[in-house]
């Protein structure tokens, strides 16, 4: 017989939905919240001359800036309020990740449970405002640089510039912690999901327009859209897929009476990294890039000149360093934020065990045997799917807007977002079935 929650969520419909009147509440001020953002990124930065800015951003928008961009919904082409997005406070909270780690203090920290955490989050805000700070200054002086970009360079400027910078983080720090209590959760990856999905009805015309124009077959636009729907359903499938498993708890016996042993599983996840590892391969690769382009290429040496050549989009070298630094950084990442031998500590802390393995050490080295494996399928598949844009550029040359990077993005918080609206739902039906029980009792004991 299938479980109550199971039942629920089967018979979930627009009716149920018609009456959460809380669910409904937060999807608008998650919308709203969304809405700020968006207007954030299109009001500029005080001191700069825009045109002047974006041709100089044409010519390196092939390397990290033309990420970035894409990651603040075009905020950084327009040198907006918002050009540094959220990716500072994303830096900062994979910093933490590794530090609690390293660092035994902070490890015991972690271990302390809501205080802890709350500990640890204040650290990740005060990382936040240091790693901000710095990349607005950086930002600030690769201003100054350009020409006739900042109407009045100097200290003044750069005070103005980096203040406005870092607060535009932190007021999308709090939007996104807004979001995520009073919205309908994973407000920082909405904020990053709604940048990338902004540019796509422009990215979609550009692709049309190259149809009507005869640079696009209509056949190759089709077999584009087939080929985007099947990746879609790739994602889905894997982002989703688990490995279980088995935990049994002993018998217990309460007075007189023997209770059952219980069962459960440990779901340990296909692709545990997420989306960390290709965003960390696109941003290594593609610094040389951005570097070499606010310099005089001409002064090169003929050796830097080749290598800068080798990792160009779509170049042999560069997938090969791509496929590498996301299998190593699939595992690197698995590794930081699951620790086996902590499972199994706690399995054996609530007396559970896996069948066939004892309590502890034992139990930690198969689960660590297991992790490593799928762990293997994992990466194998994050490299196909952030690979094949690639392949797809050098053989058709057409532009993708949406990488192997985007695209998982876009799709893991999709479903993450859809997880959450039924859980809401779910929750409101419960509370529902209450109301109507105590309801049914206080009529029987009248």
């Amino acid at each position: 017989m299938a479980s109550a929650a199971e039942q629920l969520a089967s018979n979930l419909n627009f009716a149920a939905f018609a009456k959460a009147e809380d669910l409904k509440k937060r999807i608008w001020f998650t919308l709203g919240a969304l809405l700020v953002y968006r207007l954030g990124t299109y009001i500029p930065m005080p001191g700069i001359n825009p045109e002047a800015f974006a041709q100089a951003f044409q010519q390196q928008s092939g390397g990290v800036l033309g990420m970035f961009n894409m990651f603040a919904g075009g905020a950084v082409e327009r040198m907006a309020i918002f050009a540094l997005g959220i990716m500072p406070y994303i830096s900062a909270s994979i910093i933490m990740q590794l530090m609690t780690s390293v660092v035994p203090s902070l490890e015991q920290l972690k271990k302390e449970g809501e205080q802890g955490r709350k500990v640890i989050n204040q650290y990740t805000r005060y990382g936040t405002v240091i790693l901000a700070t710095v990349q607005a200054y950086g930002i600030a002086v690769g201003l100054e640089g350009g020409a006739n970009i900042v109407a009045d360079p100097g200290w003044f400027f750069r005070i103005s510039a980096v203040i406005t910078l870092v607060g535009g983080t932190m007021f999308l720090m709090w939007l996104g912690e807004q979001i995520t209590a009073r919205g309908i959760g994973n407000g920082i990856s909405l904020i990053i999901f709604s940048g990338i999905v902004a540019g796509l009805p422009s990215a979609i015309g550009g692709t049309l327009e190259l149809g009507r124009t005869g640079a696009l077959s209509t056949g190759l636009i089709l077999g584009i859209i087939v080929l985007v729907v099947a990746v879609i359903a790739v994602i889905v499938f894997f982002e989703r897929a688990q490995r279980r498993l088995l935990i049994q708890y002993p018998k217990r016996q309460v007075g007189n009476r023997m209770f059952q042993g219980d069962t459960s599983h440990l779901p340990l996840k296909l692709n545990t990294a997420g989306v960390i590892p290709p965003i960390f391969a696109s941003s290594l690769l593609l610094l040389p890039a951005t570097v070499a382009g606010f310099s005089d290429t001409t002064q090169l040496p003929a050796w830097a000149s080749t290598m800068l050549a080798s990792l160009g989009h779509g170049q042999p070298l560069f997938m090969f360093l791509y496929a590498a630094l996301i299998a190593f950084f699939a595992f690197f990442y698995t590794a930081i934020v699951f620790n086996p031998k902590e499972t199994a500590d706690q399995l054996k802390k609530h007396s559970g065990f896996i069948p066939g393995y004892r309590p502890g050490e034992r139990t930690a080295e198969y689960i660590d045997y297991v992790l490593t494996r799928i762990t293997v399928i994992g990466a194998i598949y994050l490299v196909l799917i952030c690979l094949l844009p690639e392949f797809l550029i050098s053989a058709t040359g057409v532009p993708f807007y949406l990488g192997g990077t985007s695209l998982l993005i876009v799709v893991s918080v999709t479903l993450d977002t859809v997880a959450q609206m039924q859980g809401h739902l779910i929750a409101h039906q419960y509370e529902g079935l209450i109301k109507k029980s105590k309801l049914r009792g206080g009529k029987r004991g009248r």
